[in-house]
């Protein structure tokens, strides 16, 4: 897709960028008067107050006014171009009033407007003009007639675009309009590389080419209704699948999904529910699901293996860190979207020879302001093995164990490798700083690939374990900054052995040691006084915002609450914290971050962002957004999914039979019900008091159950 980093680029130098620079200032701009191309990362323009309508490929991005007037950007796009970027409505000859826009589904918006056509009427408008958006590129113009006399009104539909991708769009260089053609019943726009087809049903009884105008001259009876019908898309676009809550699609469309082998399985991720004292659970569950079927994408070679795009509008292509990671929080939900994820990813492994065999490439993304940009390739090369230890604990079958088992082997190959006989896993940069969430990572990949390796009978279990341990006991001693209230755990270790001590939204992965591990301090990188430590700082007011964990401490050097990665709240890291401190046991300030996380939820329409501001939750106050968020987003759509069953703490081992249930006993939602997940390839449905005592009530017939 046009916007996202294509793989040749994933190792490119700088950090990485949401939008590409355009190469040119627009498919009709003369050589002469091209710009030269800005250097430096583009200033994204704002998206936060939009609405977002999305089915991969597809996007819809309006104002609260429904109307599409092409500025900013607004507009209908397809594989990562904008098809339409005009849509005025006028009736009567005039525009009507804007009342009400809201999102529907994750795929669709609704626009309200009303009309006054008499000013001796009074006050009452007697037309309301419904306006109902999709992201495939239809629209549904109805005008509902209040009137007490049968009316006729000429409708005009403004209608143009620019064919410009996404990328142009958001740096300002998408070019002119184009001039429009007659087409059948509606208009088209074409350029050497590009074309939209608007067709109208029903047809129009005048078009203007010149204007890009289409005419409507409709007959309204008194309380009667008329509805126009829209449909913008490249010639010969395939239809794009419905992600909305009416269907009965599973998250593969209407095909089983990708990497399963049970109808019930495929079922689970569309049919999951939660139910309980909060009313809030509901709503951001299945907006959560939403948004996470309206992102995603087929690889185009193997169109059976799924994945999640990173976000919209940015980020609509694959990112691999984010995917795995999207991927392992929603294993819940079933193992398709994790199979076909590693499936992708494992053709883009590196298999070449030199040190980097074995990676999973991924672009350079920003680390804050007191670290260089930091690879998220050698955060997907740690992640794969995880996820893949980690779904065959949840029912993936074994025949696609180990088809993906070689992948995990050569990124566990390429971890010993990069470690050599040092304890810590160097920076990707030479001579760059070791980071603490690297650490965290391989130890997590060691522990866990170690696991795998041994249930398949492979070697090299025994070196991975013996290396996770001297670098637990290296990590308790040499990164933990000593101080009178107790320490806290390093940002990096400098390559000349000294501390980076600020405390960022990072350190709670220090706390996800992964759903095999034992108990809370069995596998973690940290003993249990320091993770009672890490609990402290990161329940306390520096770090716990009110709405979610900080990124970054508020007293820390280089705090911003709109920091990306230095003060704003980021979704992924509150969600890894909740889970982590829950399953530590440190259930007050688990509940504490939840707490915050669902109300900013129920602020943003249950639709959260992948990031907010980190600003203090005070008495009757809303999250703020942030301007350049994706959302929806991958990682954040998961983060609801994986906290909800986080406080059930479901621990299932398919292969043996089994699973387990470690609930909150605090009960920190009151009784909560989750019922249409997926354990063993069946549904799984659990029930938890509000005395914190946890209940199955449904599960495949083989597994034994426990609490």
């Amino acid at each position: 897709m046009p916007i996202s980093v294509p793989p040749h680029a994933f190792d490119r130098e700088g950090p990485e960028r949401p939008v590409p620079v355009p190469a040119r200032a627009g498919p009709t701009a003369p050589a002469s008067r091209r710009q030269p191309v800005p250097v430096g990362p583009v200033e994204l323009p704002p998206a936060h107050a939009s609405l977002i309508c999305v089915a991969l490929p597809a996007l819809a991005i309006s104002s609260h006014q429904g109307q599409l007037t092409g500025r900013g950007l607004e507009g209908f796009y397809r594989a990562g171009r904008r098809v339409l970027s005009r849509c005025q409505v006028r009736v009567a000859g005039r525009e009507p009033v804007p009342v009400q826009a809201r999102m529907v589904t994750a795929d669709s918006a609704r626009f309200m407007a009303t009309l006054r056509l008499s000013t001796g009427a009074g006050p009452d408008p007697e037309i309301l003009v419904e306006r109902v958006r999709h992201a495939d590129g239809t629209e549904r113009i109805t005008l509902h007639s209040a009137a007490t006399r049968p009316l006729r009104l000429p409708v005009e539909v403004a209608l143009a675009t620019d064919l410009a991708e996404l990328g142009a769009v958001a740096s300002g260089r998408a070019g002119p309009e184009l001039p429009a053609g007659v087409h059948a019943s509606g208009m088209r726009w074409s350029t050497a590389s590009a074309d939209c087809l608007v067709t109208a049903e029903p047809a129009p009884t005048d078009a203007l080419a010149s204007a890009g105008v289409l005419r409507w001259e409709v007959e309204l009876l008194p309380g009667a209704s008329r509805t126009l019908e829209l449909r913008a898309a490249p010639t010969g676009a395939r239809p794009v699948r419905s992600t909305g809550r009416g269907g009965t699609r599973s998250l593969a469309g209407n095909r089983p999904l990708a990497g399963t082998r049970s109808p019930a399985e495929a079922r689970s991720f569309a049919q999951a529910r939660a139910v309980g004292d909060d009313p809030r659970v509901q709503p951001l569950l299945t907006q959560s699901v939403e948004d996470l079927r309206a992102l995603l994408l087929r690889d185009h070679e193997h169109p059976t293996d799924l994945y999640a795009a990173a976000g919209a509008p940015w980020r609509c292509g694959l990112a691999p860190a984010e995917a795995l990671a999207a991927a392992r929080m929603t294993l819940p939900l079933g193992t398709g979207l994790a199979g076909g994820t590693l499936r992708t990813l494992a053709r883009s492994q590196r298999t070449g020879p030199g040190p980097r065999t074995g990676m999973i490439p991924g672009p350079l993304r920003d680390a804050g302001p007191h670290l260089p940009p930091g690879c998220t390739g050698t955060e997907a090369t740690l992640l794969f093995p995880v996820l893949l230890a980690e779904a065959r604990r949840w029912g993936l079958p074994s025949q696609e164990v180990e088809g993906l088992l070689p992948a995990a082997e050569r990124c566990l190959q390429w971890l010993r490798t990069a470690v050599g006989d040092r304890v810590f896993l160097p920076d990707a940069r030479p001579n760059g700083p070791v980071r603490c969430t690297t650490q965290v990572h391989a130890h997590r990949a060691a522990i866990l690939g170690a696991d795998l390796l041994d249930a398949f009978g492979r070697e090299g279990a025994d070196e991975l374990r013996q290396w996770a341990q001297r670098l637990r006991s290296t990590f308790r001693s040499e990164f933990w900054v000593e101080d009178r209230a107790g320490g806290r755990p390093a940002l990096a270790r400098l390559p000349d052995g000294r501390l980076v001590p600020h405390l960022t939204g990072g350190a709670a992965h220090l706390l996800d040691t992964g759903l095999l591990g034992a108990g809370a301090f069995a596998v973690g990188l940290l003993d249990k006084v320091q993770t009672e430590q890490l609990a402290r700082l990161l329940g306390g007011p520096a770090m716990d915002s009110g709405w979610g964990l900080r990124s970054l401490g508020v007293k820390e050097n280089g705090y911003n609450p709109f920091g990306h990665r230095s003060g704003a709240v980021r979704v992924q890291e509150t969600a890894v914290a909740v889970a982590g401190l829950a399953a530590a046991g440190y259930e007050k300030e688990a509940s504490s971050l939840l707490s915050g996380m669902l109300s900013a939820a129920e602020s943003f329409g249950c639709r959260l962002p992948e990031m907010y501001a980190g600003e203090q939750r005070t008495d009757g106050a809303a999250p703020v957004p942030h301007p350049a968020a994706c959302r929806p987003a991958a990682t954040a759509a998961a983060a609801g999914v994986y906290v909800l069953a986080a406080l059930a703490g479901i621990r299932p081992d398919a292969p043996a039979g089994a699973v387990t249930l470690r609930p909150l006993r605090s009960a920190p939602l009151g009784e909560l019900g989750l019922t249409s997940l997926s354990v063993a390839g069946a549904p799984f449905s659990v029930r938890v008091s509000r005395l914190g005592l946890a209940m199955v009530e449904e599960a495949a017939d083989e597994l034994q159950l426990g609490v």
